[in-house]
C-alpha cells in the first residue's frame, strides 16, 4: 500500500481511465481509421500512467517537509520508503513511459514525436524542482499536462491515419478530443489553484509563493469565483450551439445536471470558503467534475448513435 501512495494510485487511474474512456467510449465508435491496435493503445496508456508515476514519485520526494504539515499522514517518502528507494522508483517509471513512447513513436513512423514524452517527463521534473516556487506557472504546467493527457490520444490514433479522403472526418474528432483537452485544462488549473490554498500553511513556512500566499486567501477565493464562471459560460455555449442544436437533448441534459451544476456548487461555496477543510471539499468537487466530463464522451457517442 505504502508504494500505491508514493505513486498517488487514484489520480493514475483516473488518468488511465480517462484514457480509455476516450478511445472505446468515443473514438472506436465514430468508424473512423485509427493508427495503433488495442494492444498498442493499453501501452500508450500505459507510457502516459508511467510518466505521471514518475511525476508523482519526484514531486513526494521534494514536498516531504510541506507534506508533513500539509498532509502528514500521506508521507511515505523518507518515512516508510527511503529516499534512494523512491528515486530509484522515480527513474524506473520514467525511463519505462519514455521508452514505450518512442516505441509508439516508431510504430507510426514518426520517431520524433518521442520528443512529447519526454518533454512531459521533463516538465513534471522541473515543476517539482522549481516551477512550483513560482506563482501561477506551477498551477498552468499541472493543468497542461493533463490536456496533453487528452491531446496525445489524437497525435497518436488519429493524425498518422488521416489522408486527404478523410481530411475532413478526422478533423472534427480531432477538434472534439481538443474541445475536452481546453476544458480540462481549465477545470484542473482551478483545482490546482485551490489546492493552493489548501496547502497554504505548508507552502508558506517552506517559502513558496504560491498565489494565495502573495494575494492572500481571500483575493484569491474571489479571483477563483470569478474564473470559474469562465467553464460556465464555454459550457452553455456548447450546449446550445452544438448539442440542442443538433437535437442531442440527452447530452445537453446530462452536461447542465452533472457538469454545470456543480461548477454552479463550486461557485457558490467558494465566494465563502476560508477553512482548509472547504478548500479541500471543492478540491473534491472539481475532481468529480472532471470525472463527469469524462463520462460525457459516452453519452455523446450514445446519443449520437441513437439519434441517427
Amino acid at each position: 500500500m505504502k508504494y500505491l501512495k508514493l505513486i498517488r494510485y487514484q489520480n493514475l487511474l483516473l488518468l488511465a481511465f480517462m484514457q480509455l474512456v476516450s478511445c472505446y467510449g468515443f473514438l472506436k465508435l465514430q468508424k473512423i481509421d485509427l493508427s495503433l491496435a488495442n494492444w498498442q493503445y493499453i501501452l500508450l496508456v500505459l507510457s502516459t500512467v508511467c510518466i505521471a508515476a514518475g511525476g508523482y514519485i519526484i514531486n513526494n520526494i521534494m514536498d516531504q517537509d510541506s507534506d508533513l504539515e500539509n498532509k502528514p499522514s500521506d508521507v511515505v517518502v523518507g518515512n516508510t520508503i527511503s529516499e534512494t528507494i523512491s528515486y530509484n522508483l522515480y527513474v524506473g517509471f520514467t525511463l519505462t513511459g519514455v521508452g514505450i513512447g518512442y516505441y509508439l513513436s516508431t510504430v507510426i513512423m514518426r520517431p520524433g514525436f518521442v520528443v512529447i514524452f519526454i518533454l512531459a517527463a521533463a516538465l513534471l521534473y522541473i515543476y517539482a524542482v522549481s516551477l512550483k516556487q513560482i506563482m501561477i506557472l506551477g498551477n498552468v504546467v499541472i493543468a497542461s499536462l493533463l490536456s496533453l493527457s487528452i491531446l496525445i490520444i489524437g497525435v497518436y490514433m488519429i493524425f498518422p491515419a488521416t489522408y486527404e479522403g478523410n481530411q475532413q472526418e478526422m478533423k472534427v474528432v480531432f477538434s472534439i478530443l481538443t474541445d475536452y483537452a481546453i476544458m480540462a485544462f481549465i477545470i484542473n488549473l482551478l483545482r490546482e489553484m485551490v489546492k493552493d490554498l489548501e496547502d497554504i500553511k505548508g507552502d508558506y513556512n517552506q517559502g513558496l509563493r504560491t498565489l494565495p500566499i502573495v494575494f492572500g486567501v481571500k483575493r484569491t477565493t474571489k479571483l477563483i469565483f470569478a474564473l470559474s464562471f469562465i467553464p460556465i459560460g464555454i459550457l452553455l455555449y456548447y450546449t446550445n450551439e452544438y448539442f440542442i442544436a443538433n437535437n442531442l437533448y440527452l447530452t445537453a441534459i446530462y452536461t447542465l445536471v452533472f457538469i454545470v451544476g456543480p461548477l454552479l456548487y463550486f461557485c457558490i461555496k467558494m465566494w465563502s470558503a476560508q477553512k482548509q477543510k472547504e478548500f479541500h471539499h471543492l478540491s473534491t468537487i472539481l475532481k468529480v467534475i472532471i470525472i463527469f466530463g469524462i463520462l460525457s464522451l459516452l453519452v455523446v457517442s450514445y446519443n449520437i448513435y441513437h439519434h441517427a
